[in-house]
């Protein structure tokens, strides 16, 4: 697998891509939502051929070879001994945070997290009838989590920490210094913590490794719902299988019983190409963040380039979160669009003022989204 795979523009148009026709204009070049423009790996294309040659799609359960092969990521990449006990398989994660939200504490409860964060994490508390609270993330070389504002805004009804990790949208990448803390103060006030870790294969800097939070030791793992999927590593998120690793056996229970009645299954071609993406997508992975850490290092300069845009360093994720506000720009993801870019706009992730643009695409069409968000700027 080289460049030149990564390079090859695929047409998505026209195809039901929520991505692609979220703008009528067709000169729009779509850069927002979490969905790379890259083929998936040949062996995971050539599973789901096999599996609908077969012909029949009744309902399906977690193949033992899926099982396996996930338990097998674990130990291989984290060092991570997950009993499959653990495992609550899901059709989605964004699923699995609502649930997460149910299942933990009363009506009214209160459900912390930080801000800027992916938008399901400020929606999902509300959804389950529990009270979201927020505080921000410090702006300093990095963004980082404000400890003090933490303690202060815990309420004997706070029962859910809500952690993504890596960080959508800042593409944090959390220390192990800086997950202990979060233990100590998870465990100082019993919070019970779902960690959100659906980029933990796309980090990015070579001297970091992805530590599970739950890997912490055992005083983390008994209150941690991890949720975890090979979705956005092999852009299969369309298929839809997730899982959820709870190793306490009484919040587990909690949490499959508020999935009752209301969580479909996972489908068999989601299980199929998870289980050939955990068995055999290894050496596309290694491309692909090849691919895309030359795609960070070009947003990274065209960003510095362009007054009155810039961004802190993004350790992992394909996301780069751009900060307008020196420009003064109303509504920066509406001037980008009429300038022909679709991003996120930061205000629904609660940082208003910035956007999110998504570099996972073949690099000549990163460099002109870049292009055009240049020629923008120069009109402020």
């Amino acid at each position: 697998m080289n460049a030149a795979f990564f390079d090859t523009p695929v047409d998505r148009r026209h195809t039901a891509s929520v991505k692609w026709d979220r703008y009528r204009e067709t000169d729009i070049l779509p850069m927002w939502v979490a969905d790379m423009d890259f083929r998936s790996p040949p062996e995971v294309m050539a599973a789901l051929h096999h599996r609908v040659d077969h012909g029949i799609f009744g309902y399906s359960h977690p193949p033992r070879k899926l099982v396996d092969a996930a338990l097998a990521h674990m130990a291989a990449r984290y060092g991570w001994t997950v009993d499959p006990e653990w495992i609550v398989w899901l059709p989605g994660l964004v699923t699995g945070i609502n649930v997460a939200c149910r299942a933990v504490g009363r009506r009214g409860d209160a459900v912390l997290s930080n801000t800027p964060a992916y938008p399901p994490f400020l929606t999902a508390p509300g959804n389950q009838d529990r009270t979201p609270v927020t505080v921000p993330l410090t702006e300093g070389q990095r963004w980082e989590m404000d400890f003090d504002r933490m303690e202060a805004a815990v309420t004997p009804g706070t029962r859910l920490f809500l952690l993504c990790h890596p960080h959508n949208p800042t593409g944090r990448s959390f220390t192990r210094e800086e997950l202990q803390q979060v233990a100590t103060f998870c465990a100082r006030h019993d919070l019970v913590i779902c960690s959100d870790e659906i980029h933990c294969d796309l980090v990015l800097d070579a001297d970091r490794q992805h530590i599970p939070f739950a890997a912490l030791g055992d005083g983390p793992a008994t209150r941690t719902i991890t949720l975890m999927a090979p979705s956005k590593t092999y852009n299969i998120a369309g298929l839809g299988c997730s899982m959820a690793i709870i190793p306490d056996t009484a919040l587990r229970k909690r949490f499959k019983t508020a999935m009752t009645g209301i969580v479909p299954d996972v489908n068999l071609l989601a299980f199929t190409a998870a289980t050939a993406a955990y068995r055999h997508g290894e050496p596309w992975r290694q491309a692909l963040l090849a691919y895309l850490r030359g795609n960070r290092e070009t947003v990274t300069q065209a960003i510095a380039a362009i007054p009155g845009l810039s961004m802190k360093p993004v350790e992992a994720t394909y996301l780069a979160w751009i900060d307008t506000r020196d420009a003064g720009i109303e509504n920066p993801a509406a001037f980008f669009k009429k300038a022909g870019v679709g991003l996120n706009n930061g205000a629904d992730f609660g940082g208003p003022g910035f956007v999110r643009l998504n570099f996972g695409c073949p690099r000549a069409a990163l460099e002109t989204g870049l292009h055009r968000m240049a020629r923008a700027m120069e009109t402020v």
